[in-house]
């Protein structure tokens, strides 16, 4: 298995290029097929110790990690703010100090301030994860979006024939950024899909498209990805109301009827049924919502791999 990486940590796909994104793709689909083989499990990191740190709740992404680390190996504690010692006023630096004063190998940081797993990257030489930034990156999860997509369609069509639709909260969304870099690395053509409060024009200086009419962009998109509205980083209302926003923005039936036969449709969840996505559309044939799940687990078992096969600082 290739371990051809030079990076101590992943703190975003933006400092990434394409090599390294494939990479990380090419070493998933074989931790996937090592899954389905019997649910084997490999002992990469056999001997190493994973400390997951989540300042923000999380159901997918911290599980995902959890099961990724045991399925290496190696050994896993969990830490949320609510029974750290954040609750009596340590830094995230004290932490982070204290956890590799411990002899963690691994630190998956989740944290509502962007920019801090860098800030703690750059204070430790632990390897360091990304596992959310506040409306900053995701990097784990669009690396697993690009995954889902290529097994279901990379067969049929390149990269580059691919034309890949975001529709929600691009604005607040850290998966969003994360995906638009990995997506036009790899080549495929993007559009981001919104109320104008929630995508801004700055947005294309990424190499996007920014339109504010979904129905105009459904029949030529061939992944069509619903965010939910980040109200939780919001201070003010964005658009008038719920109604209103899923009579223009909402993936519904009617608009289905508008897409491809073969559309994937993609939610990195938690889904909001009835307001993003429909209920029989979130859970019919053309939805990979639980493929992004099962996907999530070989990717971060790919990126734990390759963090640990390296001696890079």
């Amino acid at each position: 298995m290739s371990t051809a990486w030079t990076r101590k940590d992943l703190l975003t796909i933006r400092e990434l290029n394409r090599i390294d994104i494939e990479l990380i793709l090419d070493t998933g689909r074989i931790f996937k097929n090592l899954l389905a083989d019997s649910g084997k499990k490999s002992t990469s990191l056999e001997g190493h110790t994973v400390v997951n740190l989540f300042v923000e709740p999380s159901t997918r992404t911290r599980t995902s990690f959890e099961l990724a680390a045991k399925r290496l190996g190696a050994d896993v504690v969990s830490i949320d703010s609510n029974s750290s010692s954040f609750r009596k006023g340590e830094t995230l630096k004290d932490t982070g100090q204290v956890l590799e004063a411990m002899n963690a190998d691994f630190i998956i940081l989740r944290h509502s301030a962007a920019g801090a797993p860098q800030f703690l990257a750059e204070r430790l030489d632990t390897h360091l994860v990304n596992a959310g930034d506040g409306a900053h990156e995701h990097p784990t999860q669009a690396l697993l979006d690009a995954f889902t997509m290529h097994e279901r369609l990379g067969e049929k069509r390149s990269w580059k024939d691919l034309h890949v639709v975001i529709c929600g909260d691009i604005l607040f969304s850290r998966v969003a950024r994360s995906n638009v870099w990995a997506l036009t690395k790899l080549g495929a053509r993007v559009t981001l899909v919104g109320p104008t409060t929630l995508v801004p024009e700055i947005f294309s200086e990424l190499g996007v498209k920014i339109t504010h009419d979904l129905d105009s962009v459904l029949p030529d998109a061939d992944v069509i990805m619903l965010l939910r509205i980040q109200h939780e980083r919001q201070r003010r209302s964005f658009f008038p109301s719920v109604g209103e926003y899923v009579s223009l923005f909402g993936l519904n039936m009617t608009r289905f009827k508008k897409c491809k036969p073969d559309v994937l449709i993609m939610h990195p969840g938690p889904v909001n049924r009835g307001i993003e996505i429909a209920s029989e559309l979130a859970d019919g044939p053309n939805s990979t919502i639980l493929d992004q799940v099962k996907n999530g687990l070989a990717i971060r078992m790919a990126v734990l791999h390759l963090l640990g096969g390296n001696n890079a600082k």
